[in-house]
C-alpha cells in the first residue's frame, strides 16, 4: 500500500499529537464562550430527552437520526417538517385522573397511566422557516483539497486490517462503521477531499475503539467524542487542520464539557499512534 511520507519521527509525531489533543480543551472553552454557542444552547434546550427504549425505537426506524422533535416543536424552533415526510413513532407518557364512581368506596379516585404513540421527526426531515432564528451550524463540512493523501492511505490501511471501505450515497451522515462484526466502513461519496479525509479518520477511530461495543446508544456522546478527537489529532499531525468542523462536532456531543475530552485522552492518543504507524512512513532526509 502507498503510505504518507513524513519527515517527523515517531517521537515528534507523538509530541505533536499530545499538543493537539490538549488544544481541543482550549478551543472548546473559546467556542462555548461565544454568542453562537449561546444561541445553539437556547434553541437546543427543551428538546425532549428520550428514554433508552425510545432511542432504540427511533434508531430502528431511522438509523441516521441525530435530533428529533414533534411537528410543532420544530415549528417553535424555526424549522418546518417537509410535506410527505414519514413520522418516527415513539411512546409518550401520560396520566389520567379517574373520578370515583358513585358506588365506589374510594372517595379519592385513582390515576391511570398510559403510553400514547407519538410522532416525531428528525432534523434531516425539516427545512428552515424563512425569517426564523435557528441554531448555527457549529460543525460545517470542510471544503477544499487534501494534498497529503490521507483518505487513500487510511482506506488502504483499513483494507489491510480486514475492513471493507466503500464510497456511497449516505442519507443524513458523512460516514458509518459497523458494530455487528461485518467490519464495514462507508464514506459519503459527495464529500470534498478535505472532509472525506477527516471522515475516514473518524471512522478509523470507531473501527479501532468501538467495533465490538454493545452499548453505543447509551454512551453515544463519549464514543463520538473519542472518534472525532482521533480524527482531529491525526489529521493535524499530518498537516490538515480540521478544527472548523471537529471542535464544533465535539462541542455538540460533550455539551462543551472539557472534562469529557480529558477523560478520554489516553484511549484517543493510543489510537492516534496506531493509525499514524499504519499510514505513514518516515521519509529519509536527502544527503
Amino acid at each position: 500500500m502507498s503510505k504518507i511520507k513524513t519527515r517527523k519521527s515517531a517521537e515528534e509525531r507523538r509530541a505533536e499529537a499530545d499538543r493537539l489533543h490538549e488544544s481541543i480543551g482550549t478551543q472548546l472553552e473559546e467556542l462555548t464562550s461565544t454568542e453562537g454557542w449561546a444561541a445553539f444552547l437556547r434553541l437546543a434546550t427543551g428538546f425532549h430527552r428520550y428514554s433508552l427504549s425510545n432511542v432504540l425505537l427511533i434508531l430502528s426506524q431511522r438509523p441516521d437520526a441525530t435530533r428529533v422533535a414533534g411537528f410543532r416543536q420544530w415549528q417553535a424552533r424555526g424549522r418546518q417538517v417537509r410535506k410527505g415526510e414519514r413520522a418516527i413513532k415513539i411512546f409518550g407518557y401520560s396520566t389520567k385522573r379517574i373520578e370515583p364512581d358513585e358506588n365506589s368506596h374510594d372517595d379519592e379516585g385513582s390515576t391511570r397511566t398510559y403510553y400514547p404513540v407519538l410522532s416525531v421527526f428528525d432534523i434531516a426531515q425539516t427545512d428552515p422557516i424563512d425569517g426564523s432564528a435557528e441554531a448555527p451550524d457549529l460543525a460545517p463540512r470542510l471544503s477544499g483539497d487534501e494534498p497529503a493523501g490521507i483518505f487513500d492511505a487510511t482506506a488502504a490501511w483499513l483494507t489491510e486490517e480486514g475492513w471493507t471501505v466503500t464510497r456511497e450515497a449516505l442519507h443524513g451522515e458523512d460516514g458509518s462503521t459497523s458494530i455487528d462484526g461485518s467490519r464495514k466502513v462507508r464514506i459519503h461519496d459527495d464529500l470534498s477531499p478535505a472532509h472525506a479525509a477527516v471522515t475516514i479518520l473518524h471512522e478509523a477511530g470507531h473501527a479501532l475503539m468501538h467495533a465490538t461495543i454493545t452499548d453505543y446508544h447509551q454512551h453515544r456522546g463519549i464514543y463520538e467524542t473519542e472518534a472525532e478527537a482521533v480524527a482531529y489529532v491525526t489529521a493535524g499531525v499530518l498537516g490538515l487542520d480540521t478544527s472548523a468542523n471537529s471542535i464544533g462536532y465535539i462541542a455538540g456531543w460533550t455539551r462543551g464539557d472539557v472534562d469529557t475530552v480529558k477523560a478520554t485522552a489516553t484511549r484517543v492518543l493510543a489510537t492516534v499512534r496506531t493509525i499514524l504507524d499504519g499510514i505513514t512512513d518516515e521519509d529519509e532526509p536527502d544527503d
